[in-house]
């Protein structure tokens, strides 16, 4: 393919990163952002700041309208989980007959999301890994930890022509991409991960570190990496039996410092992810009649300020 088009939808801190990097490696590149980081990034570009250098960029295109961009051979969905149904129905005009767009939200539910809507010829598997937020308008910080992003077809057959050139343009733009046999399993691990990190964080309201050095702590966040496996496994995902051991290990490794964006998000009395990261969990137990004790705990621990910020309480 010569000369694909790509757009990215949502400036934060994923979405404008991603943006940034594809377009620095060259690649035409149309980008929807909102408010403050949009007239910013209209003005001055889109800035990174990044330990491995920080460098400026204009995209080819940044518009708060999909329809100024037009059809594109692939969409990187880059807002919040919980904004996601409202992006899918704006972003039609984005779409050609092959056009794929690729979720990398938190949580297991935006590729059905994406289906239910756009449909299922249309939507990709996907999630990242990476360090990175909106520092100020039009400036986005990585935290030095290398992007990481895996995808796959819905079907989990070949990638389509689209879905390849995709990998490709990412990797060229310095991240590194998986194609894992099952995708799925890989969305669940990442949510077993998350969830843990988060809920366990934002309920202690403790950085990594606090949390590593408590050990009744550090055993909730084992009860809910258990919890997420064992919900997982209710829905037919299987994750390999030493997940939760290999999860917990990959803890340690963390900065002590660290924290998750739906706890900062929370501290800050902000709208988070905490229904498409904790209680889709607590969720899909009911589902199934499995038990979610710790899930159950940190959601309705959570729920009051969750409602708060939105305005719902």
């Amino acid at each position: 393919m010569t000369n694909p088009r790509f757009a990215v939808y949502g400036a934060g801190g994923v979405g404008g990163y991603f943006a940034a990097v594809l377009a620095r490696a060259g690649h035409w590149l149309g980008l929807i952002a909102r408010g403050r980081q949009l007239d910013a990034i209209r003005e001055s570009g889109l800035r990174v700041e990044s330990p491995k250098g920080n460098f400026d960029v204009r995209p080819a295109k940044v518009t708060d309208q999909p329809a100024d961009i037009g059809p594109v051979d692939s969409v990187i969905l880059a807002v919040k989980a919980w904004q996601v149904p409202e992006a899918v129905q704006a972003m039609r005009p984005l779409l050609g007959s092959g056009t794929k767009v690729l979720p990398l939200q938190n949580g297991v539910e935006a590729s059905d999301q994406l289906e239910r809507t756009l449909g299922r010829e249309h939507v990709l598997l996907g999630l990242c890994r990476i360090i990175s937020s909106v520092s100020a308008p039009g400036c986005i910080r990585h935290g030095g930890l290398d992007p990481q992003v895996a995808l796959g077809e819905v079907d989990a057959g070949p990638l389509s022509p689209n879905a390849a050139v995709l990998v490709e343009a990412l990797r060229s733009a310095g991240a590194k991409v998986e194609t894992p046999a099952d995708m799925r399993a890989a969305l669940w691990e990442k949510l077993l991960f998350i969830a843990a990190v988060s809920g366990v964080g934002a309920v202690a309201r403790a950085n990594i570190g606090e949390i590593r050095n408590c050990e009744p702590t550090r055993q909730l966040l084992q009860q809910v990496m258990t919890e997420v496996q064992t919900v997982a496994a209710s829905r037919g995902v299987r994750l390999a039996a030493d997940i939760v051991e290999r999860t917990r290990a990959f803890v340690e490794t963390i900065p002590a410092s660290g924290t998750a964006s739906m706890q900062r998000d929370i501290a800050d009395g902000k709208p988070s992810e905490l229904e498409s990261i904790i209680g889709v969990v607590g969720r899909f137990g009911r589902e199934a009649a499995v038990a979610t004790p710790a899930i159950d705990y940190i959601y309705a621990s959570l729920l009051p300020q969750e409602r708060r910020a939105r305005g719902t309480h």
